[in-house]
């Protein structure tokens, strides 16, 4: 509940009358300027209400994007392989090849058999679970090929245990985030990827799913406090200049967004999706995830400063939750770097084995494509340290226009 400040009375100065509220600081009681209290809420209702609105504008009409959907009709079927024989391949004799004997599980094909002709024995064991397709070729036969293996029991083992680990320490903090998860992924399932594919702006799209998934994300796993406020405004600050970055540099560095075959794919089968839209959409998103963190922890390491000595001032704060920014931000952008590398190791090698220059290789689209996307995401992640850092420190004290110009 609040409590007026002991240290104000009925003859200070109205203009820096304070409320105390609760934030990131664990139940310590932080002064928030009345100033910025009434503009703090209003801004952000501003921003949800541009947000709904985009969406509006930007859902899909439910078209379909492709001139022929058929072309990626290809349901896979359940499988396991039951038996495995070495004959002679079918064309050619007198080569050995691997005949993977499986039954079908699922559906109307429930209980049938299938076998699938390996030229190199040792891919399947008996056991494994995969997913087939088939087609029937002249004479009204299947021809089964391997579709993928099946990952669903390990994959929701690890889930599971993700979500016990995110739970035993976050308990409540934890549940919101991962609620804040779920709700990101179902706004791009639901929004962002059918509004790409119906033909809306790419970018556009990812700034507003951006945007979208930000206050579903913060507010769900940070609640609806002061401090959360500050990270989503700084967040979406950050999020805009990192989208301006990405589609000036994109454009300067004359990136297609042709770089794989899912790529090249998606251009032959749709009919209005731009490649480098898509690709400015995939650095906006991705930079989220990181920025988000940055945010949240300035805010959070101003309010606990402020907690610990409610005597500093703006200048006070920043200095040293710069400091934690800085730390936070050299660990960040190398992880960024690496994350890259780690990815990237396959391609990296065969640029190196065909013994071509470290400028050949930096600036081949492939490999261009990860920098620039590298490096605007960590403009956008060390603009976002300042930015967050002084609005959390501007609104827990509330003078910043007292500040002399020497301090600041």
């Amino acid at each position: 509940m609040a409590r007026p400040n002991k240290h104000s009375d009925g003859g200070g100065d109205p203009g820096h009358a304070h409320v105390h509220v609760h934030g990131h600081s664990h139940g310590a009681e932080l002064p928030v300027d009345a100033r910025w209290a009434k503009a703090l809420w209003p801004t952000v209702a501003a921003c949800a209400l541009l947000t709904v609105l985009a969406v509006v504008l930007l859902w899909p009409n439910g078209g379909d994007a492709f001139d022929d959907p058929l072309l990626l009709d290809a349901d896979p079927i359940d499988a396991e392989v039951v038996a495995i024989d070495l004959v002679g391949c079918s064309f050619s004799p007198a080569d050995q090849c691997a005949l993977s004997g499986f039954e079908l599980s699922g559906g109307i094909f429930d209980g049938e058999f299938g076998a699938i002709e390996e030229s190199a024995p040792g891919r399947f064991e008996v056991g494994d679970k995969i997913q087939v397709t088939f087609f029937e070729d002249v004479d009204g036969q299947r021809v089964y090929s391997l579709y993928d293996y099946q990952r669903d029991t390990p994959m929701l083992i690890l889930a599971a245990l993700f979500v016990a680990c995110v739970l035993a320490l976050g308990r409540w903090r934890g549940l919101g985030a991962i609620a804040g998860l779920i709700a990101s992924l179902l706004v791009i399932v639901w929004f962002t990827l059918p509004a790409i594919l119906d033909g809306s702006s790419a970018i556009t799209v990812a700034v507003v799913s951006a945007a979208v998934i930000a206050f579903l994300a913060l507010f769900l796993a940070h609640g609806f406090e002061p401090a959360t406020a500050v990270a989503l405004i700084a967040t979406l600050a950050s999020l805009l200049l990192t989208a301006i970055l990405a589609w000036a540099f994109v454009g300067a560095s004359q990136l297609t967004g042709l770089t794989d075959d899912s790529s090249f794919l998606l251009t032959g089968l749709a009919e209005g999706i731009d490649p480098r839209g898509i690709l400015l959409a995939g650095i906006v998103i991705g930079s989220l995830g990181v920025l988000d963190d940055v945010t949240v922890t300035q805010v959070s390491a101003v309010w606990q400063l402020k907690a610990v000595q409610p005597d500093l001032t703006t200048a006070g704060l920043m200095k040293p939750a710069l400091r934690i920014g800085r730390d936070h931000i050299s660990s960040t952008v190398n992880t960024l770097f690496l994350a890259y590398a780690g990815t990237s190791l396959p391609l990296l090698l065969l640029f190196v084995s065909a013994e071509q220059g470290f400028g050949d290789v930096i600036t081949r689209e492939l490999v261009a494509t990860e920098v620039v996307r590298t490096l605007v995401g960590s403009i956008g992640l060390v603009a976002s340290v300042p930015i967050s850092t002084w609005l959390a420190a501007v609104v827990v004290s509330g003078r910043a226009a007292a500040e002399p110009a020497a301090d600041a």
